[in-house]
């Protein structure tokens, strides 16, 4: 079963859509959580989250890759769930760090002033990784869209977690000088 005929699943409210993304997706949709949230009933908790939100949204929203559409709402109620933990306990998690890193880069969304200039963000950080080398692309998509950490980056891509470290480093700071032109922020 293709993309479309699952999307059709879904328009029709037809319940095998849930089942279909759980065979598909289920595995990488609660991997992405467990990174964020650390913890496999969360992982699980976000990943349910996030099928009754696709179920929800799914119509009127009409997602071009229900795959995509997936790991976001599973990426987004994993990081709702992180930051309402970490508001409580006040700390920040080792997962937190992640996204703080580029915090000095994008602006937070507090000081985003309309939907107009957050597409405009996204659209200046989808040319920016574009414009990257593949294998740097992967290193900073690992690390801030997949939360992995240095170390397992380092060990999947037979690197040094100090070469890691260091790409990254780098690519933040050519990300910031990018934005600024960019954007003029």
């Amino acid at each position: 079963m293709g993309e479309k005929e699952l999307l059709e699943l879904f328009l029709a409210r037809r319940e095998s859509a849930l089942e279909q993304c759980r065979e598909r997706y289920g595995a990488n949709c609660r991997a992405l959580a467990a990174r964020i949230l650390g913890s496999p009933q969360d992982a699980e908790e976000a990943e349910n989250d996030a099928y009754l939100a696709a179920w929800n949204s799914i119509p009127p929203n009409r997602p071009s890759s229900i795959e995509a559409y997936l790991y976001a709402l599973t990426r987004r109620i994993s990081i709702d769930m992180l930051r309402r933990r970490t508001r409580l306990k006040r700390g920040g998690g080792q997962r937190a760090a992640a996204l703080d890193e580029l915090s000095e880069c994008v602006p937070s969304p507090a000081t985003a002033e309309s939907r107009f200039e957050n597409r405009l963000l996204t659209e200046a950080l989808n040319r920016f990784l574009d414009g990257l080398p593949e294998r740097t692309r992967l290193i900073f998509l690992k690390r801030y869209w997949w939360l992995c950490t240095a170390k397992d980056i380092a060990r999947e891509l037979g690197m040094k977690e100090s070469a890691v470290r260091m790409q990254l480093k780098r690519t933040r700071e050519k990300l910031r000088d990018y934005l600024e032109k960019e954007l003029l922020l």
